[in-house]
């Protein structure tokens, strides 16, 4: 009988390698696990190690019946997973979180959590260290879940499994894993070798003899040697192409890692390399925004404002914490500069980050406009002091308001040398005189009150319904769908 001959479709089907990226607490167990993944590979590749020099490493594995690859990224607490989202892209399709079955969560494992479900890409668990006695994985099972991991078998959908580097358990069976997953959530369907080009980078430096170096992962089309391209507003020619071994290559497709060296600046970790050609829309630059109008929607309703803060020393950072005014508490405080896990913490948890005399870098504002997080540094201390006061006395006053009524901005046109605006009540009501704010999604565009208010063409002093025209005491920069707040 004659085998089954493949169909078209069939003999055209490329599978990209998965790029996974392995997270979690410093001793458990990361780079044993990718150390025994490489040894599990030793037959179809001869690597020296797999925590290669930039940072990324292909291995082969045999998955029903046929050779796959998979990409991995030795990742802790890598920088490129928090800035990946500011500038819309993702570097890797999978994240393993790796946990020991013997000490279960700790703090870098939470870190890892968030920086995993900011990334919005398939989860893992990977319980190290089975072959221990002292293990308890139930125990971290339970612990993965209060942490909101929702493992399979408990009512979610994150796969676990129990591992030893040390004894070789189920390092095969996880490789499996990994790529059923990629299979079930469509991933190497994703991409397309003849697409155009997009590139991440997840790392980045300055060689004294190479020059700027950058590792990139080929998440569309391919890169190819002599290529023009452009990287956050860098545009230039790729000068050399390094594989992981340090070996120069022509190109790199879907799912590699590659080293690229031709900028004249080192690239920003997280920042997308794209061909020369291609036009990227604008991202969203940070505006300057004051305490207040961040502190009016996010914190208002609560007692105190909750706070992290950084500062240059440990001497500066103990005469600030000995200085706050009542009524701020403390999420974190520690010498350094403001980290996107300190964005990523005060998101969660709505606090702000405020910094004393260190440089915030421009990756990590922009996660924070991403993520609406107030985000803010000073050089004198009083200055920060002075202003904490000042919201704090703004939010004890705001608590005292009483809101009369709600609408939304639906159209302006011109009246009498002014504007009018058309008015959609949502709830309470809107009167004549009475004191308004104007708020744009989080922030306060100005305050002023109601100088004349109509329905159709008859003067009303009071409208509780529907919708209404009002002209204002005072001109404000007022927009289509701004809200407007009466209180008093």
């Amino acid at each position: 009988m004659d085998a089954k001959q493949p169909t078209k479709n069939e003999s055209v089907k490329q599978f990209f390698p998965p790029v996974v990226a392995v997270l979690g607490h410093v001793d458990h167990g990361k780079t044993s696990l990718l150390d025994a993944i490489r040894k599990t590979s030793r037959a179809t590749r001869e690597y020296g190690g797999i925590t290669q020099s930039i940072g990324a490493s292909s291995i082969e594995t045999t998955y029903e019946n046929k050779k796959r690859s998979i990409t991995f990224i030795d990742t802790p607490g890598h920088e490129a997973f928090s800035n990946m989202r500011s500038h819309g892209a993702t570097a890797a399709d999978i994240g393993l979180l790796v946990v020991s079955s013997v000490d279960g969560i700790k703090p870098q494992t939470k870190e890892s959590i968030q920086l995993l479900v900011t990334a919005q890409i398939p989860i893992i668990a990977v319980l190290t260290m089975s072959d221990l006695p002292t293990k308890n994985p139930d125990r971290v099972k339970q612990e993965l879940i209060r942490e909101n991991v929702l493992l399979e078998g408990f009512g979610g959908d994150v796969p676990v499994i129990e591992v030893s580097a040390k004894a070789n358990h189920n390092i095969k069976e996880l490789l499996d894993l990994i790529l059923l997953v990629a299979e079930l959530k469509g991933i190497s369907e994703k991409a397309r070798q003849d697409g155009d080009l997009e590139a991440i980078v997840i790392e980045s430096k300055r060689d004294p003899r190479a020059g700027t170096k950058a590792t990139v992962i080929v998440k569309n089309g391919t890169i190819v040697l002599k290529d023009e391209v452009s990287c956050e507003g860098q545009i230039f020619r790729v000068r050399m192409l390094l594989d992981e071994l340090q070996k120069p290559v022509t190109k790199a497709s879907v799912g590699e890692g590659v080293e690229i060296l031709g900028s004249s600046d080192i690239l920003p970790v997280g920042g997308v390399v794209r061909p020369k050609a291609f036009e990227a829309k604008p991202i969203d630059k940070p505006e300057p925004i004051s305490l207040e109008n961040f502190v009016y929607h996010k914190v208002k309703d609560s007692e105190g404002l909750s706070l992290i803060l950084t500062a240059d020393t440990q001497g500066s950072l103990e005469a600030i914490v000995q200085a706050l005014p009542k009524g701020v508490s403390l999420v974190s405080a520690r010498a350094g500069e403001i980290s996107e896990a300190d964005i990523l913490q005060a998101k969660a948890v709505g606090a702000i980050a405020l910094s004393f005399n260190t440089k915030i870098r421009s990756e990590v504002e922009r996660l924070a406009f991403a993520e609406k997080v107030l985000v803010k540094s000073y050089k004198i201390i009083y200055e920060m002091l002075d202003e904490l006061s000042e919201v704090l006395e703004g939010k004890r006053q705001m608590n005292l308001e009483t809101i009369l009524g709600k609408g939304k901005i639906l159209a302006s046109f011109p009246y009498e040398k002014r504007i009018a605006y058309g008015v959609s009540l949502l709830e309470g009501r809107l009167a004549k005189n009475d004191k308004i704010r104007i708020m744009r999604k989080d922030q306060a565009i100005g305050e002023t009150t109601i100088q004349s208010l109509r329905v159709g063409k008859n003067p009303m002093p009071k409208v509780m319904k529907g919708e209404a025209g009002l002209v204002l005491a005072q001109d404000l920069d007022i927009t289509i769908g701004d809200m407007i707040i009466s209180f008093a």
